[in-house]
């Protein structure tokens, strides 16, 4: 079976954390773009190349402008690509990084997703920062118990 393309993989990435965010599930999106929740797995796992026009589809179901799928890309996922060589460092096409590194990132985990989404779903704004100052601070306490045992 041949190797997913690095921008498919991290196209299928990025719609998979905007449908998780909004708590849409393969089935739901397949229908608002006319595929089976199977073909939405498949473009969400990078097998799938997305054209153009089923881009646009998706954006539309998810409610986001195309390039949201082309945010946040490593700047070397077309490395050793002719067209690669052509782009100039720094010129805004990406960030720095490995294309395969969505494990490590923790907004791309479903629980991230999952945590924001109950997050936004609290309506009184003074709880809501009240939670917010919270996990901030717990999670400030956290690096500095840490760094104390290492």
């Amino acid at each position: 079976m041949a190797k997913s393309h690095p921008v498919d993989a991290h196209v299928g990435t990025r719609m998979r954390q905007r449908r998780t965010l909004l708590g849409m599930s393969q089935t739901k999106l397949g229908d608002a773009v006319g595929l089976t929740f199977q073909q939405v797995q498949k473009y969400e796992r990078g097998s799938n190349r997305v054209g153009s026009s089923r881009l646009y589809e998706f954006a539309k179901a998810l409610d986001v402008p195309v390039s949201y799928f082309f945010d946040e890309m490593p700047g070397n996922v077309l490395a050793g690509r002719p067209m690669a060589a052509r782009v100039k460092k720094g010129s805004g096409f990406g960030e720095a990084g490995t294309p395969f590194a969505v494990e490590k990132d923790p907004l791309v985990k479903r629980e991230t997703l999952q945590l924001v989404r109950a997050y936004y779903k609290i309506r009184e704004p003074s709880v809501r920062k009240r939670i917010y100052e919270l996990v901030k601070t717990m999670g400030s306490s956290g690096s500095h118990t840490e760094r104390a045992r290492k």
